[in-house]
């Protein structure tokens, strides 16, 4: 295995363990939208569903926008292979943020909104109490940094977070993971990485914290550290706490 690989393993089960974000009998659903980030977090739900002593259900959903230029049949055949389901869902919504039916001033806001609550309905339908998705560590710190300078206040996405007085749990297990290791492990495993399908791609506001946050992190290494120590120890609920250490029952394969 290689050095990335178990890295990644170990990242993630730290932070499913240690925000305990999936439970035995579980029906878990996966946003999967071809990118690296999310065929890693799929990739590494499975291995560990084959890893631990519980048993749980996932199912991968991928939310077709409208452009028709990912391929479906790779993702099928990526979700195959793992042993999960794969969903596909269709929808307009692409070409529609691109209309004057979207009165925001970036596209990428009513795509990401209409996104979501298709996947919060599939959840829904197919009986699945949590929903993980595939954010990491870098889109927690730009979320934050985004939410500080553009909305005035101090949050950022949750490694859990309940929606609807709990009916649906939004997790997110690479939490711990930086998009460098997601990137890495991407190329390691030879992961099916659709290109982005969005004419608007790369021009949001998150592309430009991101370019900060990449460029102190260049001129000091400890950044994104500090950020993480800094977020997870301010004690307020809109920001993510550290992970519990617990060590975990021992591991079994499945047959």
């Amino acid at each position: 295995m290689a050095y990335v690989e178990r890295q990644a393993v170990s990242l993630c089960g730290k932070a499913v363990h240690g925000w305990s974000m999936i439970h035995d009998q579980e029906r878990v659903a996966i946003g999967l939208s071809g990118g690296k980030d999310s065929l890693a977090l799929t990739w590494l739900l499975s291995e560990r569903l084959r890893r631990v002593p519980i048993d749980f259900k996932l199912i991968a959903f991928h939310v077709e926008m409208g452009f028709h230029s990912t391929d479906h049949a790779a993702l099928a055949d990526f979700c195959a292979g793992l042993g999960v389901e794969f969903r596909l869902i269709e929808t307009d919504y692409g070409p529609r943020a691109h209309t004057d039916e979207n009165r925001e001033k970036s596209p990428c806001f009513f795509c990401s909104l209409k996104r979501r609550q298709r996947l919060f309905m599939a959840a829904g339908e197919n009986g699945c109490a949590k929903l993980a998705l595939a954010h990491h560590q870098d889109d927690i710190f730009e979320t934050f940094l985004m939410n500080l300078f553009y909305s005035g206040n101090i949050s950022s996405m949750l490694p859990v977070q309940p929606l609807f007085h709990g009916d649906l749990v939004i997790i997110r297990p690479l939490s711990l993971m930086s998009a460098d290791i997601t990137r890495r492990f991407a190329a390691a495993k030879d992961l099916p990485v659709q290109p982005p399908c969005c004419p608007s791609a790369g021009q949001s506001s998150r592309g430009r914290m991101r370019g900060m946050l990449d460029e102190m992190h260049r001129e000091n290494k400890k950044i994104r550290a500090n950020m993480w120590h800094a977020l997870t120890h301010a004690g307020s609920a809109r920001l993510p706490t550290p992970p519990t250490t617990q060590r975990l029952g021992r591991p079994r394969s499945k047959s």
